[in-house]
């Protein structure tokens, strides 16, 4: 398969520029790097579609090697189809864009650039995992086990604070909340 290097070269151009116009803070720059990507991108395809061949429709006499590949083809009609979808989305940001705001430049936010600058550590999610994971660890504590815990100000026997966390403890107050009968 020889190289079309025409073909490559204005391919090179195209995801250039287009990458150069994305990194703009204009929509309408933003849109036009985005169809100059598409672009070299169906210029991509076509040039690792192969050789040019013969239609592929059917004949005895021709061998199926001499037959065009269809599916480069058909990649380049969706990827026609994706783009001018992408495209008309753009175009409705942009239009609303300049009737709410009659600009087309995209400002810096003042949140974005508190989140830009906050750390990448969060103590909540990057710290340290307990061995013990349970909400209740004292259920687990076994009756013959004799482990003093602090309750407040009051050291309290495990066993008898496992207790207090079991169903149908005795320690509850059966009456209504607020001692009222």
């Amino acid at each position: 398969m020889s190289v079309n290097l025409t073909l490559l070269t204005v391919m090179g151009a195209l995801y250039a520029c287009g990458i150069y116009l994305i990194l703009e803070r204009s929509l309408t720059r933003v849109l036009l790097g985005l169809m100059l990507l598409a672009n070299a991108t169906n210029l991509l395809i076509l040039a690792t579609g192969g050789y040019a061949g013969l239609a592929p429709i059917f004949d005895k006499d021709t061998p199926a090697g001499d037959y065009n590949d269809p599916l480069p083809q058909a990649l380049i009609l969706t990827s026609i189809v994706i783009s001018f979808a992408v495209t008309a989305f753009m175009l409705g940001i942009i239009y609303r864009t300049w009737v709410l705001a009659r600009q087309d430049e995209i400002q810096d936010d003042a949140e974005d650039r508190r989140v830009a600058e906050t750390p990448s550590f969060d103590a909540e999610d990057d710290s340290v995992i307990p061995v013990e994971t349970s909400e209740f660890p004292l259920a687990m504590v076994g009756p013959d086990e004799a482990v003093t815990i602090m309750s407040g100000d009051r050291p309290v026997r495990a066993d008898k604070a496992a207790a207090e966390e079991q169903p149908g403890s005795l320690n509850v107050d059966p009456r209504p909340e607020g001692g009222e009968e």
